[in-house]
């Protein structure tokens, strides 16, 4: 069976100061970069949402840029979050300035749903529909679906401490993310149309091979769709493990996340062990990557 290549694209969290400078080693993915206003990544400001968002969709498809004329092209494109934005530019349904844009408008316009503060939080060691009901009763919201007994959940910081103190009594464990909105939750609901708006305003080509959507692990393809899920999942539930057993269930033979960071690659392979998976986080060089490819290639 010939290799099928399945690409990740990472959302918040993965960011550090030095996530441009493997793809700048291209000529292309540098004049990219410069292009979006992507000069440098700020130590101090990479986890400010604002700032967040238009960094990892750019430093993606700049990796992206940098690769894509030297392997083989994808079968299948998914993205984790914000990442969802990056696949379908590395899918070619948006030019990379336009999806850095859009990024940057998303941004805005979640950090404009806040009216108060709020937490998003990792949650493991508590089988899913426990969680849930923990969650619920703090008046959070299972933002992602990550496995039988990991999840991240967001809502109001003011009752975090409570949620904290139920998910321990039951035996699990639960880590304050470095995200200060409760994506994918109700409490973004405002963000939902203005956002579908800029989406239909941007021009949109047909991709070269599908993407999965992240709230229901949809193979999508079309415009209308697109801009339909890409709007939702700001305040509704990614369902990332289902995302990673559609990958699987389409026949994909080999993954490779694009950064910055390593956690999708990490989650596939422990989930889809058969599937040859890497991070370019992994590699010191494009050609450790393209050679790395190129043996999963046969």
């Amino acid at each position: 069976m010939s290799a099928r290549l399945l690409l990740l694209c990472p959302g918040q969290g993965g960011q550090h100061g030095a996530m441009y400078e493997l793809a700048r080693t291209d000529a292309g993915a540098a004049a990219m970069l410069d292009a979006c206003g992507l000069s440098s990544a700020d130590a101090a400001t990479m986890f400010d949402n604002r700032v967040a968002q238009p960094a990892i969709v750019g430093a993606t498809l700049a990796m992206w840029e940098a690769l894509r004329q030297r392997v083989m092209p994808p079968d299948l494109v998914t993205g984790y979050s914000v990442g969802e934005l990056s696949a379908y530019g590395v899918a070619g349904a948006f030019d990379p300035a336009a999806a850095v844009s859009l990024a940057a408008t998303r941004a805005r316009l979640m950090s404009g749903a806040v009216t108060e503060a709020q937490a998003l939080v990792a949650i493991g060691g508590v089988p899913l529909e426990p969680a849930r009901a923990l969650v619920a009763a703090a008046d959070f919201d299972v933002a992602i679906i990550t496995g039988l007994d990991t999840c991240i959940a967001g809502g109001r910081e003011a009752t975090l401490a409570p949620l904290e103190q139920a998910v321990g009594a039951a035996g699990g464990r639960l880590q304050r993310l470095p995200v200060g909105i409760a994506s994918h939750t109700a409490l973004m609901a405002t963000a939902v149309a203005p956002f579908a708006a800029a989406l239909l305003a941007t021009p949109f080509h047909r991709p070269a091979c599908p993407v999965l959507s992240g709230i229901g692990a949809e193979a999508i393809t079309g415009h209308a769709r697109a801009v339909e899920t890409l709007s939702r999942q700001l305040s509704e539930t990614i369902v990332w493990s289902d995302c990673m057993d559609a990958a699987a269930e389409a026949g994909m033979t080999v993954a490779l996340e694009l950064g910055p960071g390593a956690a999708l690659a990490r989650m596939l392979q422990a989930r889809h062990p058969h599937i040859a998976c890497r991070s370019v986080a992994d590699f010191r060089s494009l050609d450790g990557i393209v050679a790395w490819l190129e043996r999963q290639a046969g």
